[in-house]
């Protein structure tokens, strides 16, 4: 009898990476767009997705150095994908702080009570004469 080699697709050593930083690259493009149609809803799905991604892939590629090495290319890769998570970090980081801004020029602080114990809270609290 004759016997086949046995055709059943085994992963190649940088196929799980490859597979892993795609899912990352995707996760970072869905972000990206959802951050430029300002959809706060599909950022923060995308931007939970792209998390679980990146976990995924730092896990597998650690998993792969220590077993002899990450292909040159897959790493090459994956520092651009890790630049453009650095990007968006700082392009949301910067849209909260002009956030929060617009919000303390709209929404100032809240005064304290409407008298104190020298009197109103309006008062120069170095009290003082008025000199001519």
């Amino acid at each position: 009898m004759l016997t086949l080699p046995d055709t059943r697709a085994v992963p190649e050593p940088g196929a799980e990476l490859e597979s892993a930083l795609a899912a990352v690259e995707h996760r970072l493009q869905a972000l990206g767009e959802a951050l430029r149609e300002r959809d706060a809803q599909a950022i923060d799905t995308h931007a939970s997705e792209l998390h679980r991604a990146l976990a995924n892939a730092v896990h597998r590629f650690a998993q792969a150095a220590r077993q002899g090495g990450v292909p040159a290319n897959l790493r090459r890769r994956l520092v651009t994908a890790s630049g453009q998570v650095a990007a968006q970090r700082e392009s949301l980081a910067r849209a909260t702080a002009a956030l929060d801004r617009a919000i303390d020029v709209l929404m100032p602080a809240a005064t304290g009570g409407v008298y104190s114990s020298q009197g109103s809270t309006d008062r120069n609290p170095r009290g003082g004469v008025v000199q001519a």
